[in-house]
């Protein structure tokens, strides 16, 4: 009867905390600071209301990761909550405490199940390094785009000189190599634009050959059996590894990881209509991964080209076939990251 539930709405500085018990009364609220002091002084507010079965956390893998992480160091159960419904929010009003409020209820209900990440090992730290790959890909990108808008635009002269120039690291090394002088006409600032962009490129393109070179070994480490499975990279190993977390235990099927892809069939079916739509949620940098592969697989693998001529056969159109394929490359997924190995016996 001492079981007590607790919410928690995240904010950037702060977080708000209500505690329910056993029967949904309201225990008690408090408002902490997103640090360790207030970390703390939770811990401490907590210890005295009972025993705390789980804590509902809205927003653990943003604002709420510090506590999460927090917490589960302190071999807490911590669940990540989804967003208030906004009906509900219509109907009874948003405040801070009623959010905290409304993501303890939904563990007591057994809504949330879902638990957060651990987001303290190895996945951790492939998804910083995406993050910043992806980064400099983008801008590297962009760099690029605003280069051949300054070549466009450039003098005649100078423009003409370049148009003998084939491949674009070839052309932005000519041009990271240009001595514009002093800038008192618009040949020189032309020059000195693009000596500075196609440096800023060369940097970029260094840097992301370090992110790759880093994905590559510690994916190795983490998922050697995927990285000999045909059409799945690095990146898409990557991908998949920061989905499933530190802690894949927590998802317990195939299903389960199939519907954090957005690779699940949803049902649409009314009255005499059965059909099954396409499922338009879950993580959809794990879907676009998925669908690479496929591709890549109907394209060259042989056992995948074969099953894709039978379903055709059968007269399933392509798109069909391509969700069917991504189902069978997540349960490959799932048996080599989240099933657990079994110890290996001495000869």
């Amino acid at each position: 009867m001492d079981q007590v539930f607790i919410g928690v709405d995240t904010h950037k500085a702060n977080h708000i905390a209500v505690a329910l018990n056993a029967q949904g009364v309201r225990l008690g609220t408090m408002t902490i600071a997103a640090n360790e002091n207030g970390y703390r002084r939770l811990d401490a507010w907590e210890t005295g209301l009972g025993h705390v079965t789980a804590f509902g956390i809205e927003g653990t893998g943003s604002y709420g990761a510090g506590l999460s992480r927090d917490l589960q160091a302190r071999g807490h159960t911590v669940l990540d909550v989804m967003r208030p419904n906004r009906q509900l929010r219509y109907l009874h009003g948003k405040s801070d405490c009623l959010d905290a409020e409304g993501a303890a209820r939904s563990v007591l209900n057994g809504q949330a199940t879902a638990i957060a990440k651990s987001q303290g090992g190895t996945s951790e730290m492939i998804r910083h390094l995406k993050v910043a790959r992806d980064s400099a890909v983008k801008a590297k990108s962009q760099a690029m785009i605003t280069l051949k808008t300054l070549i466009i635009n450039a003098p005649a002269e100078l423009r003409s000189s370049l148009e003998h120039i084939r491949g674009p690291i070839s052309l932005v090394r000519h041009l990271a190599a240009l001595r514009p002088g002093e800038i008192i006409s618009p040949m020189a600032s032309t020059k000195s634009a693009l000596r500075s962009i196609a440096r800023r490129w060369l940097a970029l393109h260094e840097e992301i050959q370090q992110h790759d070179g880093e994905l590559e070994r510690m994916v190795a480490e983490k998922a050697p059996d995927l990285m000999r499975a045909y059409g799945i990279s690095t990146l898409t190993i990557a991908e998949m590894l920061i989905l499933v977390g530190d802690n894949p235990e927590r998802i317990r099927s195939q299903a389960a990881l199939a519907k954090l892809c957005g690779v699940c069939p949803i049902p649409a079916s009314s009255g005499k209509t059965v059909r099954i739509r396409l499922n338009r949620g879950g993580n959809r940098q794990a879907n676009a991964a998925l669908y690479r592969v496929a591709i890549v697989r109907m394209r060259d693998h042989t056992e995948t080209m074969r099953y894709a001529a039978r379903r055709i056969a059968e007269g399933k159109t392509r798109r069909e076939i391509v969700r069917c394929i991504k189902r069978y490359i997540v349960r490959e997924i799932f048996t080599a990251l989240c099933r657990p190995k079994l110890p290996t016996l001495p000869a």
